[in-house]
């Protein structure tokens, strides 16, 4: 009777947490309506662990006072800013190429969300191989005179990751300023005493968002996903690969690893720079950068290549990368790109691709063929299916693991960075994306994608519709729980 009395008041209690959380999520954290349905659908058919896995993942980021730094004000963006905006809308502001002139609505909405200033002469190196895009970095590395700065999601200190580090050693040694920045659940196994011979010699680590006890994080759901170097003020780094030896496609799990990255010089070098210092200065306590001309530097003009530098994250009053990415496809008049290797769209970006499908745009997605997360590979699948029966062909990458975060549109506009299409690269990690106005790039970034489509199986309505029932169901599971995935 007494282990009966007790169990019922436990009942109880559990039962009034996952009441008391659901009015927490409903009311007072504002969540959007499939997110909220989600987390109610885990807290009351999990009751236990339900409230366990929110307070971890659930929980919205306080944002006040996230990213501090004064050096914005010293550096003039925030005039250059607020010319490029006034400019804009007073059809005053110079395009070195006549048809950015088309995407004027879009530099002019990153403009005034997320202070993306225009820059039009850039140089860009483009890399769809891992082994190119670190052996440009390592050289770059071993030419540095001033400073180097890196920031990885994941950063391994297998043999790729040690070749790193023994060059970021050397540089050190010469007097080169090192600082490495990581995101601990990203990093998961690395611990800043692993760059012990680094920061012995001047070298600084840091952790983003680290947990406050072993194994017990409460930010643990807000990830900096973002992937960027920045050397000596004048070259920058940007994409979606990041460091270990699966980036150099050496893990049979994954097998061939494609990607895209880009190297760039030119005054987008500095945007970069800013986002570096922003997200380091969140993450250290007694290492502080204040402004100096040597992380902003004259450079001299590299191209004629126009680029915004947009950054997102739960700390954005809005979701500015999904916002142009959505702007992009609304621009389409012949074609759509797509590739990324987690497909789970919001309504709003689902909407935005099958208008243009309807509407005859060439519309083409590229997704992998095998799970790196599987409910997220489920729901991926999902969302390809249902975007089948508008007209857009869809692509599964057979050769290997495809990790490119890409979009291109009538070899006119692209964007190449760190954002997925998922709810948690649109409202949860904090992202960065480099949006290219550039005929040139845009068309090459084309031609990859059509290269790639050769090691590639198009996903046809017919082997859709004739998938087996054990496919559906984990379809239905995977799509029920993308919200929070």
């Amino acid at each position: 009777m007494t282990f009966s009395f007790e169990t019922s008041i436990l009942a109880l209690l559990v039962a009034m947490l996952n009441i008391l959380f659901a009015m927490t999520i409903i009311f007072l954290e504002r969540k959007d309506a499939s997110s909220t349905w989600a987390w109610i659908l885990v807290l009351f058919f999990i009751p236990l662990f339900g409230f366990i896995l929110y307070l971890l993942l659930g929980r919205q980021l306080r944002k006040k006072h996230l990213f501090r730094w004064e050096g914005r004000k010293d550096i003039g963006i925030e005039k250059l800013i607020s010319y490029q905006i006034d400019a804009v809308k007073e059809e005053k502001l110079e395009f070195r190429k006549e048809h950015i002139n088309d995407f004027k609505e879009l530099i002019y909405m990153n403009l005034i969300t997320n202070n993306a200033v225009l820059t039009q002469d850039n140089a860009i190196q483009l890399f769809d191989d891992g082994s190119d895009k670190f052996e440009a970095l390592l050289q770059d590395i071993l030419e540095a005179k001033d400073h180097i700065h890196i920031q990885y999601y994941i950063f391994k200190l297998d043999n790729l990751g040690q070749r790193i580090l023994n060059a970021l050693i050397k540089k050190a040694k010469q007097g080169v300023k090192v600082r490495i920045l990581y995101d601990e659940m990203g990093s998961r196994g690395i611990k800043k005493r692993h760059f012990k011979e680094l920061t012995e010699i001047g070298g600084e680590v840091e952790i983003f968002f680290p947990s406050i006890f072993p194994l017990i994080n409460p930010r643990l759901n807000f990830r900096n996903h973002r992937k960027i170097v920045v050397i000596d003020g004048r070259i920058g780094y940007i994409g979606g690969f990041n460091v270990g030896d699966e980036y150099l496609g050496l893990k049979s799990r994954f097998g061939y690893w494609r990607d895209t990255h880009m190297r760039i010089e030119g005054s987008s070098v500095h945007p970069l720079q800013t986002r570096f210092l922003l997200d380091w200065n969140q993450a250290t306590v007694h290492h502080c950068i204040n402004y100096s001309e040597r992380y902003f530097p004259a450079i001299p003009q590299k191209g004629d290549i126009a680029i915004q530098i947009v950054s997102s994250g739960p700390d954005t009053e809005y979701a500015t990368i999904k916002n142009s990415y959505i702007k992009m496809i609304m621009s389409a008049k012949k074609y759509i790109y797509i590739q990324s290797p987690y497909f789970i769209p919001d309504d709003g970006f689902l909407d935005a691709l099958r208008i243009a499908s309807l509407s005859g745009i060439d519309v083409r997605i590229m997704i992998p063929n095998k799970p790196d997360h599987p409910f997220v590979y489920w729901a991926t699948y999902s969302y390809a299916g249902q975007l089948l029966k508008t007209g857009a062909k869809i692509y599964h990458y057979d050769k290997g693991f495809i990790h490119a975060k890409m979009i291109v549109v009538d070899d006119a506009i692209s964007t190449v960075g760190t954002a997925n299409i998922d709810v948690r690269s649109f409202s949860l990690n904090f992202e960065i994306n480099a949006f290219i106005y550039n005929h040139a790039i845009s068309h090459n970034l084309a031609e990859i994608f059509e290269k790639d489509i050769f090691d590639c199986t198009e996903l046809t309505m017919e082997t859709y519709e004739n998938r087996p029932l054990r496919v559906k169901f984990k379809e239905s599971i995977s799509r029920l729980l993308s919200p929070i995935l």
